[in-house]
């Protein structure tokens, strides 16, 4: 079974070699998503210093930029939200973010319940505090 590569002229371009999802029969696989928008590095609610390290940041607007980017790749590929089964989510600190990070997860999923797995690390690649990894379906 071949794997179409799929790689979005609207979500943010991946910071390396990797595509934005890659399709196996009907299923879809998106590599990791995070909140930063494209053709630039900014990354809303991302406050840094000249070191380009994170001097605030807000969840909340990250939260709506990552699910934001996700539907887009998902459209783009033939799928929608709505086809969403399985979401692991990257959080880097779950202390402080979990409960705001949670709110808006059951906003935006409350029609769809795809299985979720959240977890906390050390940090991402770029300095952003959340990153969705999904698996959809394409009908």
């Amino acid at each position: 079974m071949s794997a179409e590569i799929i790689n979005s002229d609207k979500a943010p371009e991946p910071v390396g070699l990797y595509p934005h999802a890659r399709r196996v029969g009907n299923l879809l696989f998106l590599s990791g998503v995070g909140p930063r928008e494209r053709g630039t590095k900014k990354i809303p609610g991302v406050e840094l210093n000249e070191a380009g390290n994170i001097v605030s940041y807000d969840i909340e607007a990250q939260c709506h930029s990552v699910f934001r980017n996700v539907r887009l790749i998902l459209e783009q590929a033939g799928s929608k939200w709505e086809n969403l089964v399985d979401v692991t989510v990257f959080l880097t600190n779950m202390k402080d973010d979990f409960k705001t990070y949670n709110r808006l997860y059951a906003e935006y999923f409350k029609d769809n319940l795809p299985c979720r797995t959240t977890v906390e690390i050390n940090c991402l690649p770029t300095p952003i505090a959340i990153e969705l990894k999904c698996i959809a379906t394409i009908d």
